[in-house]
């Protein structure tokens, strides 16, 4: 089992974006599909709301069902007094949000894999997979209304950049409704444009997926998928050839050099040091003025359209540039 899209930190790679399309194309197949065959909401995988999840049924149960709808898991252990704690309100939640996430409970005395790769410090350790996608969620026994925050922002981001909406699980009571067909949602204007970034971006070809998103963009410029796409395609397309090690040398000689040091923050974005690319340009606009301030906070704003403006690391990264600012 090698969860090879997972994404700790917000790491960049070509295939991000083409998950994210390949994620709605299957949502939206396997819903036109239940309701050809007459049949109600398409169950989120083929478990329950609430299951258990190890390492060797993890790309099945969690990386395959991430594309159907948001999976929480939840790094638990029998000896943890906080998880005793955190465990029964997620459980719960998962049966009150209906099918809009589904919870993973890892025991990491079992699966000292997982607890590895996802970099799990302590627990109890919330996280999520979208799409193939992991993303960290909170750490410890957090209160029950900022769990439900950060819920309802995974539910609105699977939407909103996946195309991923969940719903009733085969399997598990649900409510009044369950059963009840959802209505399909129209293909898009600009699927077939998506699809041609989606496949040059497969193909290494970073300019044509960024001249494809360019163009979805000049009709709708408000289009979320693009917006994130043409980020992304960009930052490769500036990392692509360049010298990690020169540029982090030049970066560490010359921290009064704006443009070595915004150069170092596209690799570590790239790299998944997200809180380093927003820290260094961060400093470096609180210590500049005129076209080098300038220049570092167009490109730290490049870099949350990376990330997206629903991560906390960017909201902590925009209250900090103000500061920086003002």
């Amino acid at each position: 089992m090698q969860p090879r899209n997972m994404s700790m930190s917000g790491v960049v790679d070509l295939a991000a974006v083409k998950a994210a399309g390949e994620a709605k194309q299957k949502a939206e197949q396997a819903r036109a599909e239940a309701a050809r065959q007459g049949g109600g909401v398409p169950a989120a995988g083929a478990g329950r709301l609430v299951f258990d999840a190890d390492e060797a049924g993890f790309d099945q149960e969690v990386l395959q069902r991430s594309a159907e709808v948001p999976v929480v898991v939840d790094f638990w252990a029998d000896w943890c007094e906080p998880c005793k704690q955190l465990s029964p309100v997620l459980e719960r939640l998962a049966q009150e949000y209906a099918g809009r996430f589904v919870l993973a409970k890892v025991d990491v005395e079992a699966n000292q894999l997982l607890f590895q790769q996802f970099g799990v410090q302590s627990i109890p350790a919330v996280f999520a997979v979208v799409a193939g996608q992991a993303l960290p969620l909170f750490q410890g026994a957090a209160p029950e209304e900022q769990i439900r925050q950060v819920l309802d922002q995974l539910v609105a981001l699977a939407e909103q950049r996946f195309g991923i909406v969940g719903g009733p699980v085969e399997g598990d009571a649900v409510g009044e409704g369950a059963g009840v067909a959802a209505p399909m949602a129209p293909a898009g204007p600009h699927d077939s444009a998506l699809s041609a970034a989606h496949d040059a971006l497969d193909a290494g070809d970073l300019g044509g997926a960024v001249r494809a998103y360019q163009n979805v963009l000049s009709d709708d410029p408000g289009n979320p998928e693009a917006k994130l796409g043409l980020a992304q395609a960009e930052l490769l397309q500036r990392v692509q050839g360049m010298d990690p090690q020169q540029v982090r040398k030049a970066a560490a000689d010359a921290p009064g050099d704006v443009r070595a040091q915004i150069a170092a923050a596209d690799l570590d974005l790239v790299g998944g040091h997200v809180e380093d690319a927003f820290g260094r340009l961060t400093d470096v606009v609180r210590k500049t003025a005129g076209e080098d301030r300038e220049a570092a906070r167009v490109r730290l704003l490049e870099l949350f359209e990376v990330i997206g403006p629903d991560d906390p690391r960017v909201t902590a990264a925009r209250a900090a540039l103000s500061r920086a600012l003002f």
